[in-house]
């Protein structure tokens, strides 16, 4: 009774847990419970953020077998293996795929925009499980593209001298791969989810994809940390870029309300067989970089180059002294100081 009535916003005079009463009382209020898309809402009903985590660490396993779960898997056990994972996954998946869905249309720029009505309750499930078939329908697909990735990965680093170690190791054939999974996902025009998937990549691995990004086949991010590739991007096949590459946007055009216009391209497009170098920073929507080109390290551009370009930026001036011919004389030692 004393905590329904803390609950209720009364607190007792002797209560002993009065601070905590006292912060309830004046949390309630703080919190909107009406079912739709608020900053303030309570998250009930929404998806569990564990099962979806723990479902694309199943389907990456799927991927690539004892990659993030220890598992020894012989090839005549294979079928069985993927079986398996892949019943998981549904399992995980499948009901909250049917507690993203109704975002489509409750979803805050769904509402404003006012592009979907919400169907039968009925609807919801048979939804869910028609995004998974078409899902599941994909994963061949992803399983050709991650195997390119992994050859480009031993292709573009003199350090790899096994395929295994790209395969256990490298971060960002993890971000990739996670990526290729949620951007299927964002493809069948799922909310919520495919943007969880990604974002625990980001805490992961330090890259941030999102996953409404198109990315071609033979993807390698070497090192990784620090990599951002936005929403809008189109990135062509044999692609490679190294650590801290911003592939932004340059400006948000805003609407009548003055909030930022979306579903527009605003991130650069980088054709085939391009390298980009660490720290370079690619901006905007009409950007576009032509095939075969490099970008070198620390490259600031917000403007398209034709393919082939060598686009390098200006180093601050650096100067080396030749060293004098002669003995090197050692520094004196410092005098000790007395007390």
């Amino acid at each position: 009774m004393a905590e329904r009535g803390k609950a209720r916003g009364r607190c007792t005079a002797d209560d002993l847990d009065r601070v905590i009463c006292e912060t309830v009382v004046a949390l309630r209020p703080l919190y909107t419970d009406d079912g739709l898309d608020r900053p303030d809402s309570l998250l009930r009903d929404y998806p569990d953020s564990t099962r979806v985590v723990e479902g694309l660490r199943v389907l990456i396993d799927a991927m690539f077998p004892g990659r993030t779960v220890p598992t020894e898997v012989h090839r005549d056990e294979l079928g069985i293996f993927l079986i398996r994972r892949l019943s998981v996954a549904w399992r995980l998946l499948r009901p909250e795929i049917e507690k993203a869905l109704p975002f489509r249309w409750r979803g805050a720029f769904a509402r404003e925009a006012r592009e979907a009505r919400p169907p039968a309750r009925s609807d919801l499930h048979a939804e869910a499980v028609r995004l998974m078939r078409a899902f599941f329908d994909r994963l061949p697909t992803v399983r050709s593209l991650l195997v390119e990735d992994v050859k480009a990965a031993y292709a573009g680093d003199p350090a790899a001298l096994t395929y295994a170690e790209v395969q256990l190791a490298y971060p960002g054939l993890l971000a990739v791969a996670s990526h290729r999974l949620a951007h299927e996902l964002h493809r069948l025009d799922l909310p919520v989810l495919p943007r969880m998937m990604s974002e625990w990549t980001h805490a992961r691995t330090g890259v941030d994809i999102h996953p409404g990004a198109e990315i071609g086949h033979g993807f390698f991010i070497d090192h990784a940390t620090g990599v951002v590739i936005g929403e809008t991007c189109r990135i062509g096949n044999r692609v490679k870029i190294y650590q801290g590459v911003t592939l932004g946007a340059q400006s948000f055009p805003l609407d009548a309300k003055g909030h930022p216009v979306k579903r527009i391209k605003r991130h650069p497009t980088v054709e085939d067989d391009v390298i980009i170098y660490a720290n370079a920073t690619i901006l905007g929507g009409e950007t576009v970089i032509g095939a075969g080109s490099t970008i070198g390290g620390n490259v600031f551009l917000m403007e398209s180059v034709p393919p082939g370009s060598f686009v390098t930026g200006r180093q601050d001036e650096i100067r080396v002294r030749p060293e004098r011919p002669g003995p090197r004389r050692r520094p004196a030692a410092r005098r000790r100081q007395g007390p």
